[in-house]
């Protein structure tokens, strides 16, 4: 990953970006810069989302693995 930056900044930032460029904040010496952060913004939270369900999937075989416990076993 390029940046250390957590998914709620990137996608906060990323946001801000579109609606300045919706607006016309930004001007054409800062658009370039701002595609480019915005890809770098969007490649964190895609990496951060893809992690994040490769855990939950991760998790979830786990606990299909294990054995039930149920009321008669105790």
């Amino acid at each position: 990953m390029a940046e250390n930056i957590n998914y709620a900044d990137a996608f906060q930032e990323l946001q801000d970006i579109v609606s300045a460029m919706e607006d016309g904040d930004i001007g054409l010496d800062v658009l370039s810069e701002k595609v480019k952060r915005a890809g770098l913004l969007i490649q964190v939270c895609k990496e951060k989302l893809t992690t994040t369900e490769e855990d939950v999937q991760k998790i979830l075989q786990e606990l299909n693995a294990k054995p039930e416990i149920s009321d008669d076993d105790e």
